[in-house]
C-alpha cells in the first residue's frame, strides 16, 4: 500500500493510547520501515558506572574484571590507547570499537551512548 490512510487513535485518561492501522500498512511498516536492531543489554553495574560518569568501555572493562592490560593485548590494541579511549571526551574509531567489542565478548552497540 503506498498511501498510508489516516489511524483510528483510541484515547485513555485524555491522552491519545493507540493507533489503530489497516493491517496491510502495519505489515510493510513492520518489513520495510522498522530497522531490525539487534538486542543491546546493560547490565546495572555498567549502567551504575556510566552514570557516574565512567565510560562505557571502562564500565564494561570493570564489570567484566579486566584490567587495561588485559583487555587491550586481548583487542591487540597498546594500553596507553585503550586509556585514551576510556576518556569521557574520547571519540573512538568504529573499527576500535569493535576490536574492544570483539575483546569482551559484547556488542559494539553497548558500547556506544
Amino acid at each position: 500500500m503506498n498511501v498510508l490512510t489516516k489511524p483510528q487513535v483510541i484515547i485513555q485518561n485524555d491522552k491519545p493510547a493507540f493507533a489503530v492501522i489497516p493491517w496491510d500498512e502495519y505489515q510493510y511498516l513492520v518489513k520495510n520501515v522498522v530497522p531490525d536492531e539487534p538486542d543491546v543489554w546493560f547490565p546495572n553495574d555498567v549502567v551504575k558506572k556510566n552514570v557516574r560518569g565512567d565510560s562505557l568501555i571502562k564500565a564494561w572493562r570493570e564489570y567484566l574484571g579486566m584490567t587495561q592490560e588485559e583487555l587491550a593485548a586481548k583487542a591487540r590494541i597498546k594500553q596507553p590507547a585503550l586509556a585514551r579511549m576510556e576518556k569521557n571526551d574520547a571519540n573512538p574509531r568504529n573499527s576500535s570499537l569493535q576490536k574492544l567489542a570483539d575483546a569482551m565478548g559484547i556488542l559494539i552497540e553497548q558500547l556506544i551512548d
